[in-house]
């Protein structure tokens, strides 16, 4: 890929937008583009934290493994997110697994030693990046608050809404959440069992309240949903 087209798409990552000319040229060239395969892994725990990724094309899986070896999904990723970030902040080897879902990916890969040099040069970038990762850190306080005081009916629905208020499409009334997510995926996001997802999809769906497929997800009407 020629600077041209690295600049193209890293114009479009809300993190960079305030970098000039200059800097968005200098991150063209510190940036290496990758791809992986559906299925395969970015990174494994233990891998040494010393990139940054963000990610073009296809939906990435951030999650880890219990003792017993049940997957905790930690996060879903879509085009123009950054991650692996926690390098920035001192971790030395991953905790945590980066996985490709179901079509192939294409992300950028940063030194973490040339992102925190950006960081020192641009103190917007800085806000930025913390900015992004307290609000991740939110996520996950909401979501253990969820697990704590929300049975799993209601944990289901709520993943129902927020997907639909972050990547909803409107269909006159209606609203179309496309998706890459399993059943088991969605238990394991919900920290239900794929038995419970199953059940309650199939309870709002004979209530006339969404409708689904393998691949999406229609509600009907969101403030009938609850």
């Amino acid at each position: 890929m020629d600077i041209t087209s690295k600049l193209n798409f890293l114009e479009q990552f809300p993190l960079f937008t305030s970098f000039n000319e200059e800097e968005k040229k200098m991150l063209s060239q510190m940036v290496e583009l990758k791809k992986r395969p559906k299925y395969s892994y970015v990174y494994v725990p233990g891998d040494q934290s010393d990139k940054i990724f963000f990610l073009l094309k296809g939906t990435i899986k951030i999650g880890s493994h219990s003792n017993d070896g049940k997957e905790v999904i930690k996060a879903i990723l879509h085009p123009m997110a950054m991650f692996g970030e926690m390098c920035v902040v001192g971790e030395q080897n991953r905790k945590d697994f980066a996985r490709v879902m179901n079509q192939d990916a294409q992300y950028f890969t940063l030194k973490v030693e040339d992102f925190k040099r950006l960081m020192r040069s641009n103190h917007q970038l800085s806000v930025n990046v913390l900015n992004m990762i307290g609000d991740r850190l939110r996520r996950v306080e909401d979501r253990l608050e969820s697990l704590i005081f929300k049975d799993a009916r209601t944990r289901i629905i709520d993943f129902i809404k927020d997907s639909a208020s972050k990547r909803g499409r409107q269909v006159g009334f209606e609203t179309l959440i496309k998706h890459s997510l399993t059943q088991q995926d969605i238990a394991n996001l919900t920290g239900t069992s794929r038995q419970t997802v199953t059940s309650v999809l199939n309870e709002l769906k004979k209530l006339n309240l969404i409708y689904f497929t393998r691949k999406s997800i229609l509600v009907r009407d969101l403030a009938k949903l609850e």
